[in-house]
């Protein structure tokens, strides 16, 4: 699959107003669906147990002045003038502030950062002009290995609780929907319908998900938009009908005297208020598919109002209604002659707030798999025009099964809303967080604007959390064990996968092993490609050795590919393949590093094969054809000459821009630095890099002319090798994988061989195998047993 990853990360294009209000429409569906139904259940949570409505309407105008100024400091001013701008190449969320992070400061556990990456066109670092303060922090977290430890499972809590979020929300939100027919029937037979239809509205909804959201998508921002001029209205109604005055309770007065006579109550019932901006986070971590001025035009001009005054004519309705003190929900400030309709539009508005979350849990388990903090699992990618839309099968069937039962284990909309807003909160204070560090290491702030930004919002959020946090036995309990769960799975599995890439690293092979074989060691060369699979961007993998010793044999034209994530979202496909030598060009071996985002789309086995094939012809007559030193001059045999002194340090990208014979590019051939001219900047040691250019048309198969004569011993010797792939091409591709089993050393803690040898391996036998998440086809599949002593 070969998708355009241009519309999703070049957002600094769309700046037509044209384009920016279109966006702003289609934000609605997608990003604005979970926080626009809110009023269905927020008053409903908030005076469910702590307070009551009395006769003063003390508590009804304190719980909206709270929640007028909690939606204008936490969505509009922190998200939306903030943490917006905190984007990471135009996308937004957890992982994007911890890839900012990694790239400014080296806090990624895994060591198998190169220099050559920093030339990435979207690996951009923000201009430094005040070096002293981010340089004082940046060392503290690199020095610190357990500081790294704990930025990286702060980051997995904040993953997690999305993961949680994905749970809750749709249950809670078509709960509250469909609640909405207990106005038309008793109380016995209202408990036994609104269930059964929530679970039905529920497997209906998963079970959609494998056609994607694009097959929908068109309706969901009408509906979103419908619903939000159908609130306002309402508010405007009951607003001039019952209570014109109520607009005087947006003071901070009205929390005063809530607290003063509410007290503790008043205070545990902040759990139900912070409902209300349920779906913020949406805002950021939706950010890649839509423009961050499209996203402020929608929220400033259409969602925050319509809220308000959603908010507002409830407790208007509510402040003169004094006989339904037990009944408070939305659907009673609704006429009577419109609440089927406004019931209708309010199940079809959840249904795409839900939507919306689940598609968020299934992009944020994909980049945190991409990144080797998730068990490996199946992605399938609903549309080839649309980036980002992806189906997990695996989460989604679980995700319906706890969703269906957390709805019928819980039953009630005060629960759930408990259980939710504790997770909406540890989201918002892990990306407060997050920021608090990018205002220091990528704006290059004083540290005194990152507190004043910690202490501002996170005193806010902390209040709300610690009001979720008292009703841990009334459902805010679920998303804390969720968390640990998934927490400790992620952490046990990116914790394996590093111990993997140490022991990987201490027990490569060297060159001057593959070097030594040959007929006299009884190794022969069979037709062919073969593809041996590593996590090393340098060396010989141990899996290899292995394979040699146990079968000796390998193809004629051997290639170690790396598939290596970089902590940016994009990598352009023009800069994504890095290729090199492994050893004289006699030896027809290759280096190939293939670069991925944690937000790309990973090639299916036959559009890789071949992109490798054409971009390693190209790299071949790139090698052979480059600018020789004084001292090559005369040399047959330049490449093998140049790799004997560089090794395999110099990489090449290999890109699909206009390729000519003559070649266009200026390589200063110097052991500890390479120049291109092609506006890159320079790198050194072993992230030697080189930029070469090749044909915009996509070939499978790649042409030797017959009829050019050979001028010189290199251009037959050239031909040659040409040749030698194309052969080897038509014989067949072998992918080369290794099959692994981890067990922890002998002295290891009790922990340690817990996680090692009981949960990692556990998780390793019934999640996906590297040959799935590669796309491997088994007839081409040679699996290499490794035993990994950690």
């Amino acid at each position: 699959m070969d998708l355009d990853h241009g519309k999703c990360w070049q957002n600094s294009k769309k700046d037509s107003w044209r384009t920016t209000l279109l966006l702003a429409y289609q934000s609605l569906g997608v990003v604005y669906g979970d926080l626009s139904i809110s009023p269905l259940y927020v008053f409903k949570s908030t005076f469910a147990e702590d307070i009551h409505h009395s006769e003063t309407n003390e508590e009804i105008f304190g719980v909206l002045s709270f929640i007028f100024w909690t939606l204008t400091l936490v969505p509009l001013f922190k998200y939306v003038f903030i943490v917006l701008r905190a984007d990471d190449n135009g996308e937004g969320g957890t992982f994007a502030l911890y890839s900012s992070i990694c790239r400014h400061a080296k806090v990624s556990l895994v060591p198998n950062r190169q220099i050559s990456d920093e030339s990435l066109s979207t690996y951009k670092l923000e201009p430094s002009t005040g070096q002293e303060y981010s340089s004082k922090v940046r060392m503290l977290l690199e020095k610190y290995k357990f500081l790294r430890t704990a930025l990286l499972i702060l980051v997995l809590l904040g993953t997690c609780m999305v993961i949680g979020d994905g749970l809750l929300t749709p249950a809670i939100s078509v709960l509250s929907a469909v609640s909405g027919l207990e106005l038309y029937m008793s109380k016995d037979h209202h408990q036994y319908a609104v269930i059964p239809i929530t679970c039905f509205i529920l497997v209906c909804l998963f079970a959609l998900q494998h056609y994607g959201t694009h097959k929908v998508g068109f309706f969901f921002a009408p509906i979103v938009f419908l619903w939000l001029i159908c609130i306002s209205a309402l508010g405007i109604y009951n607003i001039i009908c019952w209570n014109p005055h109520v607009y005087q309770a947006l003071s901070p007065y009205y929390m005063l005297k809530f607290f003063r006579k509410t007290k503790k109550q008043g205070w545990m019932s902040l759990g139900g208020i912070l409902l209300c901006i349920t779906g913020s986070e949406a805002m950021f971590a939706d950010l890649g598919h839509f423009s961050y001025t499209a996203i402020q035009i929608t929220f400033t001009f259409l969602v925050y109002p319509a809220l308000i005054l959603g908010y507002m004519g409830q407790a208007a309705y509510l402040s003169k209604n004094h006989q339904n003190a037990d009944q408070i929900g939305y659907y009673v400030s609704v006429p009577e002659s419109l609440r089927w309709p406004v019931l209708t539009i309010a199940i079809l508005a959840s249904v795409v707030g839900s939507q919306a979350i689940i598609s968020g849990t299934f992009s944020i388990i994909n980049q945190s798999q991409s990144l080797g903090c998730f068990p490996r699992v199946k992605v399938v990618h609903t549309s080839d025009k649309i980036h980002g839309q992806i189906y997990i099968p695996e989460i989604n069937w679980i995700l319906m099964i706890l969703c269906i039962a957390v709805t019928i284990g819980f039953r009630d909309i005060k629960h759930l809303g408990n259980a939710s807003g504790l997770a909406v909160m540890a989201v918002m204070l892990v990306t407060t967080c997050l920021t608090s560090l990018v205002i220091i290491l990528c704006w290059h702030k004083p540290p005194i604007v990152a507190l004043c930004f910690l202490l501002f919002f996170g005193s806010i959020e902390l209040l709300y959390f610690s009001a979720s946090l008292v009703k841990f036995r009334e459902g805010a309990w679920l998303p804390i064990l969720l968390a640990l769960f998934l927490v400790t799975v992620m952490f046990v599995w990116h914790y394996a996968t590093i111990k993997k890439y140490e022991y990987d690293l201490q027990n490569k092979v060297s060159l001057e092993w593959l070097l030594a074989l040959g007929p006299t060691l009884g190794i022969c060369r069979v037709p062919g490609i073969g593809l041996v699979f590593t996590d090393l961007t340098s060396g010989i993998p141990a899996n290899f050795s292995r394979f040699v010793t146990n079968l000796p044999a390998f193809h004629r034209i051997l290639v170690f590919v790396c598939v290596k994530s970089v902590p940016v979202p994009f990598i352009p496909p023009d800069e994504r393949y890095l290729l090199g030598r492994v050893g004289p060009a006699s030896l027809r071996a290759y280096r190939c590093i293939v670069r991925y985002g944690y937000r790309d789309v990973h090639q299916d086995v036959d559009s890789f094969e071949s992109d490798l094939v054409k971009r390693l012809a190209d790299f071949i007559h790139y090698d052979w054809c480059r600018p020789r030193k004084s001292s090559d001059q005369g040399n047959e045999n330049h490449p093998s000459a140049s790799d004997r002194s560089l090794g395999e340090h110099t990489l090449a990208v290999v890109g699909n821009t206009e390729f000519s014979r003559t070649p266009i590019f200026e390589v200063d051939e110097n052991m500890n630095q390479v120049s291109v001219s092609l506006g890159f900047q320079t790198v050194e040691s072993i992230g030697d890099i080189v930029e070469i250019s090749t044909s915009k048309e996509r070939r499978v198969r790649f042409a030797i002319d017959d009829n050019d004569e050979p001028e010189n011993p290199i251009d037959v010797q050239l031909r040659q090798e040409l040749e030698d792939l194309l052969a080897a091409q038509q014989s067949g591709t072998a992918f080369i994988l290794g099959h692994s089993h981890v067990k922890a050393k002998q002295g290891s803690s009790v922990m340690k061989r817990l996680a090692i040898n009981f949960g990692y391996n556990f998780l390793r036998r019934n999640c996906r195998g590297p040959d799935v998440a590669l796309r491997v086809p088994p007839a081409s599949l040679l699996e290499v047993g490794m035993v990994y002593v950690v």
